[in-house]
């Protein structure tokens, strides 16, 4: 689906979700043919910016096949410049139209940086980079009372969904002119469930 509105992208994706909830999933562009017609290139509709979590696998969760996702994962979907180089690559050479940031409850990296907030403990090796790179959220759910963990991981959604066009003059142009739209998901592990948390470029889910 090339080439689509940044809502019509959104749509897709939530729609594919529900079938994946409801057990009719479709399966769609996983067959030889598919893979045969993607060989010479690539237009995904959509990129992904997720947390690495092992339940939390795109193509799965969305009902979507090879070619459809551009998928960037890091733990606790936490931003660096390869990570904005990535998704600024899928919006601007391959033509992704939605940038999703896609948390979800029970996150190692959150439940990470709220341990290190409450203890002080330093997290070890290059885990801490990530735990830095989550603190910010963690400190700002905080300063607006929030405690529980829902809301938490739902603040640092929204908080990762804001950097990219903070820290992306790219990213921010392009959702500026209605070409691209940044969202975040928050999904259910245990009910399967993407809802919406945060929008920049789309007004509503159709």
């Amino acid at each position: 689906m090339p080439r689509t509105s940044p809502s019509a992208a959104l749509d897709t994706l939530l729609a594919g979700n529900r079938r994946f909830v409801d057990g009719t999933q479709e399966h769609p562009n996983q067959d030889a043919a598919r893979r045969a017609e993607l060989a010479p290139g690539q237009e995904p509709f959509a990129v992904i910016l997720g947390c690495s979590d092992s339940r939390l696998a795109a193509e799965i969760i969305f009902d979507q096949g090879l070619g459809d996702l551009f998928v960037v994962r890091t733990a606790g979907h936490v931003l660096g410049a390869e990570v904005l180089g990535s998704v600024e690559y899928a919006t601007s050479v391959l033509g992704c139209r939605l940038v999703v940031v896609l948390g979800h409850d029970s996150c190692g990296a959150v439940a990470a940086a709220r341990a290190a907030v409450d203890d002080g403990a330093p997290a070890p090796g290059f885990v801490r980079d990530v735990v830095e790179r989550v603190t910010p959220s963690i400190l700002a759910a905080r300063a607006a009372g929030l405690t529980e963990g829902s809301d938490i991981i739902d603040a640092h959604i929204r908080h990762t969904a804001d950097l990219l066009t903070e820290r992306s003059r790219i990213l921010a142009e392009q959702v500026a002119t209605g070409e691209v739209a940044v969202v975040g998901l928050g999904y259910d592990l245990a009910e399967g469930h993407a809802r919406l948390v945060t929008a920049h470029g789309v007004d509503k889910v159709a």
